[in-house]
């Protein structure tokens, strides 16, 4: 396995996303890994990382950094501990080092899920207004207006 391999691990309801820095060794975002208590970004065993499950290379088409300095990103995180399931979690952690963006594509799916329905409402009611013919309120601000910006 290449040093700075983006690697990841299925888990019951997530993938767990972390950087192989070489001599077996991963560094992740213990996260929720140990039940309700939340942990850093560690370096952990091969064996600890994927906890019986299958291990997975992810082939990065472009990266700004080579595997060395991938590695190193990682490394200069260990310890930090601000742990957010929707803002810095493992997969945050690893497009961070690979691509330096903070990004979650398991985050983007869950709430793209999660407000289909909004945007379908949305949507339908946009839609039965046009159709109908009902004229949508336009608001005018008059500079004589109080609280008027202009």
């Amino acid at each position: 396995m290449q040093l700075g391999a983006h690697v990841v691990t299925p888990r019951a309801f997530y993938i767990h996303h972390g950087i192989y820095l070489g001599n077996g060794l991963v560094a992740h975002y213990r996260g929720f890994e140990h039940g309700l208590r939340i942990g850093p970004i560690e370096t952990v065993s091969i064996e600890q990382f994927t906890r019986g499950h299958p291990l997975r290379v992810l082939l990065e088409a472009t990266s700004r950094f080579s595997g060395a300095e991938i590695a190193q990103r990682a490394l200069s995180r260990i310890g930090e501990n601000r742990y957010r399931v929707l803002s810095n979690n493992c997969e945050h952690f690893c497009e961070w080092c690979v691509h330096a963006e903070q990004r979650s594509y398991q985050v983007d799916r869950l709430l793209r899920w999660i407000f289909w329905p909004l945007r379908l409402t949305r949507n339908v009611i946009a839609r039965a207004t046009r159709a109908l013919g009902v004229p949508t309120t336009a608001v005018s601000c008059h500079s004589s207006d109080r609280g008027c910006n202009q």
